[in-house]
C-alpha cells in the first residue's frame, strides 16, 4: 500500500529513560528553533528501521529542572525534524494503592498544577506563529498510540494500567502530604513534572503524542509508607527502565506498519482551526 505520510517517531525520555543505545546508526544534530535551544541535541537514528529521533527532557546530564526546561524548543525542534509522532516515558508517583512502584501507566487524562510554564507556540513573541491557539484538550492523548503501547506492554507482561489521570506540579520539590491527599481527592492517580506543558505543545504541534508513565513510589499520602525521596525513585527507575524501553522498541515498528494518514490529519487540522489570527 503506497503512503503518502512518512512516519518519523520522537522519543523524548525522562528520568532515567534517556539510553541513545536504541537507537541504529545514530547521529548528533544540534539545532536552534524560535523559542531557543532544545534540551540537547537530537539523536538520530533508527530503530527496526523506523526513523527515529531521541531527546533527553532534562538534557543527558540531567541538568535542567521540570521548570526550566524549554518544552517549546523541544517540540518544535521534533516536529521540524519531521516526526508524525512523539512517544515520551515520565518517572511518576503513585496517588491510588493499586498502582505499585514498578507499574506503567498509558496516561489519557492529567491536571494541571504548573505556574510558571509556556503551554503555547503562539505567544506573541517575535519569531512566534501569528494568532492566538485555543487547542482543544479534551482528549490531550492519540488514542491511537496508546492501544499500541497498551496491546505491546500486554504482549509482554508488564503490569500495565490502560489508563490514568496525571497531575503535573511545578517542583522541583515532591508534594506535601496536605496536597497529596488533596490530589487523591480530586481523582488524580499519578503525579509528575513534565507531562503539562509537553502533551499540550504537542497537540498545538498536530503530533500524535503519548505517554508511557512509571510509578517509582507512592509520593507521600500512604501512611506507613517512606515518603518519597531522590534515591528510591532512581533505584526503581533503573530496574525498571528496561521495561519502558522494551516496549519502545516493540511499538515503533508496529506504529509503522499502521495506516496513519486520517489520524494525522485529523491532529493537524485541529491544531489549525484552533487558531485565531489577528484581524486585518
Amino acid at each position: 500500500m503506497a503512503r503518502t505520510v512518512q512516519i518519523k517517531i520522537g522519543i523524548i525520555g525522562g528520568s532515567g529513560l534517556d539510553d541513545p543505545d536504541i537507537l541504529e546508526g545514530r547521529t548528533e544534530k544540534y539545532v536552534d528553533t524560535p523559542f531557543g535551544k532544545p534540551s540537547d541535541a537530537l539523536i538520530v537514528g533508527k530503530i527496526a528501521n523506523v526513523e527515529c529521533v531521541l531527546l533527553a527532557r532534562h538534557g543527558r546530564q540531567h541538568t535542567i529542572m521540570p521548570t526550566n526546561v524549554n518544552y517549546q524548543a523541544n517540540i518544535w525542534a521534533l516536529k521540524e525534524e519531521g516526526c508524525t509522532h512523539v512517544l515520551v516515558t515520565t518517572a511518576c508517583g503513585s496517588l491510588r494503592e493499586e498502582i505499585q512502584p514498578g507499574d506503567i501507566i498509558i496516561i489519557d487524562q492529567f491536571i494541571d498544577r504548573t505556574t510558571k510554564r509556556a503551554q503555547t507556540f503562539h505567544d506573541g513573541g517575535p519569531s512566534s506563529p501569528p494568532g492566538v491557539c485555543h487547542i482543544p484538550m479534551a482528549e490531550p492523548f492519540c488514542t491511537r498510540s496508546r492501544e499500541v503501547l497498551l496491546e505491546i506492554a500486554r504482549a509482554l507482561g508488564v503490569k500495565c494500567h490502560p489508563r490514568g489521570t496525571m497531575l503535573t506540579i511545578e517542583g522541583p520539590r515532591f508534594s506535601s502530604r496536605a496536597e497529596s491527599l488533596m490530589f487523591r481527592q480530586w481523582g488524580a492517580d499519578v503525579i509528575n513534572m513534565t507531562t503539562v506543558p509537553e502533551v499540550v505543545l504537542a497537540k498545538e504541534a498536530g503530533l500524535c503524542y503519548a505517554s508511557i508513565a512509571m510509578a517509582t513510589d507512592y509520593d507521600c499520602w500512604k501512611e506507613h509508607e517512606e515518603a518519597v525521596c531522590v534515591d528510591n525513585v532512581l533505584k526503581t527507575m533503573k530496574e525498571n527502565a528496561n521495561k519502558a524501553s522494551s516496549i519502545l522498541l516493540m511499538a515503533i515498528p508496529q506504529i509503522c506498519q499502521m495506516d496513519w494518514e486520517q489520524t494525522i490529519k485529523d491532529a493537524r487540522a485541529m491544531a489549525q482551526c484552533a487558531v485565531m489570527l489577528p484581524k486585518h
